[in-house]
């Protein structure tokens, strides 16, 4: 993939509204191999097609897909339980950043450019990692998925974290590395960046327009001219 960062200039902005896991947060791939521990422990065999098709999805999301693939006897329930029982355990330590995040979102806090939190997560999941990352208290506000009735990819996150701000959602600069996260920010109405982690973008992604940039260091050449 070839970045773009050296040819595009981001869109002006009045706020920036960032995804959480695999955006801000390097935890997909400490969670990935979490669902296939759990799975393993569960008696069934969690396969790359699988765990792909959950990134970036709700908690109802991934309880229909997990239902679909494994038959109406995969016990979800415990599954998420033991999932987030381990991640929480695998974050005493702190919860690493993705590079180029820190210093992101420092800029525009510099720049009084308004950021915001936009997740699929729970509230207390939301909350702890941001906290053990060092980072909650650097944005106006976090959307959970305690805080909207339709998750990604419907638009009512980024739409709910446009309002909460007073920034209108044409307006608004999102970043995501999922692509159920993707269509949500496009729906929204949002300048939509993606970063790619675990997933690469589609031809039904790339066919959004969206831009793609390697990396949140990327991003932050691509929005403020060092000229």
């Amino acid at each position: 993939m070839k970045p773009q960062s050296d040819i595009l200039r981001l869109a002006p902005f009045q706020a920036v509204i960032f995804d959480m896991d695999g955006t801000l947060l390097d935890t997909e791939s400490v969670f990935r191999t979490i669902v296939f521990e759990v799975c393993t422990e569960l008696g069934f065999e969690m396969t790359d097609a699988v765990h792909m098709s959950m990134v970036g999805g709700s908690h109802e999301h991934t309880n229909k897909l997990l239902l679909e693939a494994y038959g109406v006897s995969f016990p979800y329930t415990l599954f998420d339980e033991r999932c987030r029982v381990i991640m929480r355990e695998r974050s005493h330590s702190g919860v690493p950043v993705k590079a180029g995040a820190l210093e992101l979102v420092t800029e525009l806090r510099e720049r009084n450019i308004p950021t915001a939190v936009a997740t699929s997560s729970r509230n207390p999941h939301a909350k702890h990692h941001l906290t053990a990352a060092g980072l909650y208290d650097l944005f106006e506000t976090i959307v959970t998925r305690d805080d909207v009735v339709n998750p990604k990819p419907h638009p009512e996150p980024y739409l709910t974290a446009a309002r909460r701000l007073g920034v209108d959602p044409l307006k608004c600069l999102a970043l995501e590395d999922s692509h159920a996260g993707v269509h949500a920010a496009h729906a929204a109405g949002m300048q939509t960046v993606m970063v790619p982690d675990l997933v690469h973008p589609s031809e039904e992604i790339r066919a959004l327009g969206i831009a793609v940039m390697e990396s949140l260091d990327h991003v932050r050449l691509a929005a403020f001219d060092r000229n």
